[in-house]
């Protein structure tokens, strides 16, 4: 009934057969039964197009399959039989409606104007996109197109459904043939487009309300152009207008300008990060320093061990501070940040032990995963409250 009426919301059938079968939600099966009618205008998953929900009496409609060219409903309940009236959810209709026919108007806009084909179509819950084949479409290219659909939406042009054959079709010169054989269903857009397809679409492209491009990226071959209509793209337009509101108060500029106020601040973070790594180094040196020099050298083995725990401070200055301890000749760094679990172990060359091994021999009794060479290893511990308790481990296994 979804060829003829896609208006249709309402509408009563007869039950042909009623099965149980099992139904996925999120990864999990679950009892439910599929019905097929002697008539239905439930549209089924089917050309990028998802499928229709709402009810079927009482029960609620969980998915629609066009199955073996019979169209299935996975209910959440059993029907014994008889007659039944079906209730589609409109709002998702329309809307899939909505970027349906604008997803045809698109396309048309991109071959037509710019020598685009459209090799795929994707409707999504947020998003719907199509994959152009042909040359990168440059910013240009995209806003065209979309100010061409455009033109036409507000043009409130006819959009019809049409029954032929492919030779028919081609004749009509068809945006783009499809190899099937008897008679084909076909929307037309009033001296706009004729495409091949079993979609819901509007009655009009007034009925679209708007067609928004949005972002262009490389998939394989071709290109993926990402785009929403109707409320989609109301609603997506809104978003994006506080998003630019918010980040330009947070920088504290007018929206229009976010770029260079954008381009200023990314400026000033890298220049911070730079001079912040360089700090960070300098404190680790002088802090080595320190800890060799009040640090004694064990006179059982000759070594000098520096084992701490290190409170407050980024993994990145751990990893130059237990470097800058190994510098120097007969020292080994333990330390570890209570706060994550971190474990940092390194060594002099010349001390001559296995700094991979000794991690790895601390954390089989403590928990937790790691690695490294033979002279410096990092670990991270499944629990962060053993770290005192991994650095008295390891001091003792380098001891004995």
């Amino acid at each position: 009934m979804y060829y003829d009426d896609s208006f249709l919301q309402e509408f009563t059938a007869h039950v042909v057969r009623c099965e149980p079968t099992a139904f996925t939600v999120s990864g999990v099966v679950t009892q439910a039964w599929g019905v097929v009618l002697d008539q239905t205008a439930f549209y089924p998953t089917s050309g990028g197009q998802p499928n229709d929900l709402g009810k079927l009496g009482e029960l609620n409609v969980l998915d629609v399959q066009d199955e073996n060219d019979e169209v299935l409903h996975i209910l959440d309940g059993e029907i014994c039989g008889g007659t039944l009236k079906g209730c589609v959810n409109w709002p998702r209709r329309f809307d899939h409606m909505q970027q349906h026919t604008g997803q045809h108007l698109l396309s048309a806009m991109f071959q037509e104007r710019f020598g685009l084909p459209t090799v795929s179509f994707h409707l999504g819950a947020e998003m719907c996109s199509i994959d152009l084949r042909g040359p990168q479409p440059t910013d240009e290219i995209l806003e065209g197109a979309e100010r061409a659909a455009n033109r036409i939406v507000f043009e409130d042009r006819a959009v019809t459904v049409r029954y032929e054959t492919q030779a028919q079709l081609a004749a009509l010169r068809v945006r783009k043939e499809v190899e099937r054989a008897g008679i084909l269903r076909a929307i037309e857009i009033e001296a706009t487009d004729l495409q091949p397809c079993g979609g819901t679409h509007v009655n009009r492209t007034g009925q679209i309300g708007a067609v928004l491009v949005r972002r262009c990226t490389k998939i394989r071959q071709d290109w993926r152009v990402e785009f929403v209509c109707g409320e989609r793209a109301r609603s997506r337009a809104r978003h994006d207008f506080v998003l630019v509101q918010r980040a330009a108060e947070n920088l504290g500029c007018a929206s229009e300008e976010l770029p260079s106020a954008t381009a200023r601040a990314l400026q000033e973070r890298d220049s911070n990060y730079k001079n912040g790594r360089l700090l960070s180094q300098r404190l680790a040196a002088a802090e080595a320093r320190l800890a060799v020099e009040s640090t004694p050298v064990d006179e059982g083995n000759g070594l000098r061990v520096v084992a701490r725990l290190v409170e407050g401070v980024q993994p990145e200055f751990m990893g130059a501070f237990a470097a800058e301890l190994a510098k120097k000749d007969g020292s080994v760094a333990l330390l570890a940040r209570p706060e994550s679990g971190e474990l940092f172990f390194s060594q002099h060359p010349g001390v001559g032990r296995d700094m991979a091994e000794l991690l790895k021999r601390v954390l089989e009794k403590a928990g937790g995963k790691g690695g490294g060479t033979r002279d410096a290893a990092r670990g991270k511990l499944a629990d962060a409250r053993k770290a005192g308790e991994a650095i008295t481990r390891a001091v003792g296994l380098l001891k004995a």
